[in-house]
């Protein structure tokens, strides 16, 4: 009989996670389960380390670094479980953080997708991530980044979409609207996905009991040009794909995207978010067959897409919403 939940866990060159985030995934409350560890082309000797150590996970071994979306959406398809988990190698979850999950995926047959909250490794009372928020300029963020965090609160709460860091997901979602896109190769695809559910009428909740700390972007550390450029081109991705009403939006995404990119190159003395955004239009004609789908496809009108959008606020404080992130140590 297949396990209820399959957590996948991606690894590349992260062998100095592994142990405590595989020691606290196999001390969880909740038994039925399975682990696979996908490693993305690792040098490090993690491939080893996790044939000696941890016998009982299933390992899936790529001999080049294939990207987050396709490492997932391999073991993805390979699971038979009721839901996927999928759990970033700089986590450690709580013991308790699965079974919180599958409570309130098990709550709403409606449900299909569960945010966890993520706390910052080591600023364990600050919470990194509370889902994903997205307004009306296509922006995404992590919801009530940089907050205290509240032990006691328990309450489920709606929310456009889980960061895949930490996720649950319902597979018969997952078969209904397709998986991680593998065009992204890593960043935002699980705000694309999670915009393809909604607009598909499945729900998300955040479920603030699922506690797990994370060492933010210990792999492509933040700001570092690698991550820089893929989100610009990904962010114009997730947009042409599934931007409600979109033609007549595009000059406010855009006039904030410009804003965006000027802030970069201006103050950041940064280029790459603008090569990003000039990538993305490599992929314009793939993204928009791609939003014909999607549009076919969905069981949810525009206008109630765009009231699940966070309003707009001036484009001089959007930055704000990143703020938190500058708690994050640098990798060393």
């Amino acid at each position: 009989m297949s396990p209820q939940v399959t957590i996948v866990i991606l690894n590349w060159n992260g062998r100095q996670f592994l142990a405590p985030c595989l020691d606290a995934v196999l001390a969880q409350t909740f038994a039925d389960f399975e682990v696979v560890v996908v490693d993305n082309g690792s040098s490090d000797g993690s491939v080893e380390f996790l044939r000696s150590r941890y016998p009982q996970v299933r390992l899936v071994v790529n001999e080049r670094n294939l990207g987050f979306a396709v490492g997932n959406n391999q073991a993805i398809r390979a699971s038979s479980a009721t839901f996927v988990a999928t759990l970033n190698n700089d986590t450690e979850p709580e013991p308790g953080w699965l079974g919180a999950l599958v409570a309130a995926m098990e709550s709403d047959t409606r449900v299909g997708m569960c945010a966890s909250k993520m706390l910052f490794a080591h600023r364990r009372d600050v919470i990194n991530s509370a889902g994903i928020a997205v307004d009306r300029a296509g922006i995404a963020w992590d919801r009530m980044g940089g907050q205290p965090d509240d032990p006691t609160a328990a309450a489920l709460e709606p929310v456009f979409g889980p960061c895949a860091g930490a996720a649950l997901y319902r597979h018969a979602m997952l078969d209904d609207v397709g998986l991680f896109d593998e065009d992204f190769f890593a960043y935002l695809e699980d705000v694309d996905l999670a915009w393809r559910a909604q607009s598909a009428g499945w729900r998300a909740l955040y479920v603030p009991q699922a506690r797990v700390y994370h060492h933010h972007s210990a792999t492509a550390r933040e700001g570092s040009p690698f991550k820089n450029r893929l989100r610009g081109r990904n962010k114009w991705w997730v947009v042409l794909k599934n931007y409600p009403r979109l033609v007549r939006w595009l000059p406010v995404i855009a006039a904030y995207d410009l804003a965006a990119v000027t802030y970069a190159l201006l103050w950041m003395r940064d280029a790459n978010p603008l090569l990003g955004r000039l990538a993305a239009l490599r992929g314009l004609a793939a993204m928009t067959r791609k939003r014909r789908t999607i549009q076919r496809r969905k069981r949810v009108n525009d206008a109630e897409m765009l009231r699940r959008l966070e309003p707009l606020i001036p484009p001089w404080r959007v930055q704000e919403r990143y703020a938190h992130l500058t708690l994050t140590p640098m990798r060393r």
